[in-house]
């Protein structure tokens, strides 16, 4: 009898188990379903938040949502973002300057040379960005693909720390190492004042994924005295110029590697700086004195992964204004127009003197424009010819994307043939490359 008793609990309390076990299960998958409809009706509500989003971006003019987006592609398609350094060591330091077999999977669309991702390829956006660069090239530094990776930049001299040139995603650029590095151009009257009363400076430079800040000073640091210039300190979304400080909403991410464009402005006294397409600091009376230039990066380190890099260093005199040259000497010449090496994709700093001759078409109905490229002696002929033909077709098809009216425009190209300097220098060499607006 007590053998059947014990047998009876038994199976009384394996039942009452399998009982709870069901109901268990039951609400385990009871929850799962919530939660799985949860998350779906969540996601619902992001698509249907940003597609309202991406409409009114649309409605208004803004392109921030936009690179938001692509930035967040970005991750998803790449697990890093920082562009890839090239050692000395791995480099095929032919003229072409690409990179060597090691890197033949990279992508060559993206940059103009073998590039190490299509992320990169620039957005011409920059409808609003009236940075106009100025007409006569003082001082130009790519750096050239023929310098020598692993030495020291030979266009620029060294304040302090150490300075290389390295090869990333298939490009020369200027590599500042460690410490605090600090840079000033090569110049044959470095001690006096080389920029003129109307100037811009414009340079495009790579702050590290949770890097520092970088400095621009107006003056020779080595050579020069302050003379009343400050400190001017850059970072991804922030200027601060002295008395004023400016920040804006990026949409870049502090702990990702970004390149910021840097632009420049001086006209007697007035100094306006810009970041991408966004103008930050307009100052009416500046009170220092600009003399030159030196460029700094705050704690670089190699070894942590936070080198800074620098390329597309152009310092320029100022000039006339776009109307007054088309109606003293019948054409605008631009050299502040850029394209990918090699290509006919427009930089998005471009934007600048093309708003301008949009502004200028806009309010001057009857003027018309022949745009005409031109380029620099290297490479052979043909090559650029075909290339300046595309050129100035491309910024010819901008415009009329524009507004401006197809009958108020044609395009052509000269190559090489018409060279306005020399082609010994780096500073020839931009002057060449350029676009001409000339009236018909």
């Amino acid at each position: 009898m007590k053998q059947k008793l014990l047998l009876l609990t038994a199976l009384l309390f394996a039942a009452i188990l399998s009982a709870n076990a069901q109901i268990s299960i039951k609400n385990i998958l009871k929850n799962s379903k919530e939660k799985a409809e949860s998350k779906i009706e969540n996601r619902i509500e992001n698509k249907i938040d940003n597609a309202v989003d991406n409409a009114l971006d649309d409605v208004e003019g803004k392109n921030r949502k936009g690179k938001n987006r692509k930035g967040k592609q970005r991750n998803q398609d790449s697990e890093d973002d920082s562009p890839a350094l090239i050692g000395s060591d791995d480099v095929d330091e032919s003229a072409s300057g690409n990179s060597n077999q090691n890197n033949s999977n990279l992508d060559t669309e993206a940059t103009g040379y073998e590039g190490k991702n299509k992320k990169n390829n620039p957005v011409v956006s920059w409808s609003k960005f009236d940075f106009v660069p100025g007409d006569n090239v003082i001082f130009q530094d790519g750096p050239d693909i023929m310098e020598e990776n692993g030495e020291f930049p030979s266009r620029w001299d060294l304040v302090e720390g150490q300075v290389e040139i390295a090869n990333v995603d298939g490009e020369n650029v200027i590599m500042f190492i460690d410490g605090s590095p600090e840079i000033i151009p090569y110049m044959e009257n470095s001690s006096e004042d080389y920029l003129p009363e109307i100037f811009t400076v414009e340079f495009d430079m790579y702050r590290p994924g949770n890097g520092n800040r970088f400095s621009v000073y107006l003056w020779d640091r080595k050579n020069q005295r302050a003379e009343g210039n400050r400190e001017i300190q850059i970072n991804l979304n922030r200027v601060d110029a002295g008395p004023i400080t400016s920040t804006y909403e990026s949409g870049k991410d502090y702990e990702e590697g970004n390149w910021i464009h840097v632009s420049i402005a001086f006209t007697k006294g007035k100094l306006k700086i810009y970041l991408d397409e966004n103008r930050l600091i307009n100052i009416p009376r500046y009170e220092g004195n600009p003399s030159g230039l030196s460029i700094q990066a705050y704690w670089a380190e190699l070894a942590e992964d936070k080198a800074f890099y620098l390329k597309n260093v152009t310092i320029s005199e100022g000039g006339v204004k776009y109307y007054d040259r088309a109606m003293q000497d019948g054409k605008i010449v631009v050299n502040g127009i850029r394209f990918d090496i090699g290509k006919a994709t427009l930089k998005p700093e471009s934007m600048g003197p093309i708003n301008k001759i949009y502004e200028l078409m806009t309010k001057k109905p009857d003027l018309n424009f022949s745009v005409e490229g031109h380029t620099d002696s290297d490479g052979n002929d043909a090559t650029n010819q075909t290339l300046s033909e595309n050129r100035a077709k491309t910024v010819m098809d901008k415009l009329i994307e524009m507004g401006i009216d197809k009958s108020r425009l044609k395009s052509q190209g000269f190559g090489e043939a018409k060279p306005v300097s020399d082609n010994t220098s780096a500073e020839g060499k931009a002057q060449n490359r350029r676009v001409e607006f000339v009236k018909f």
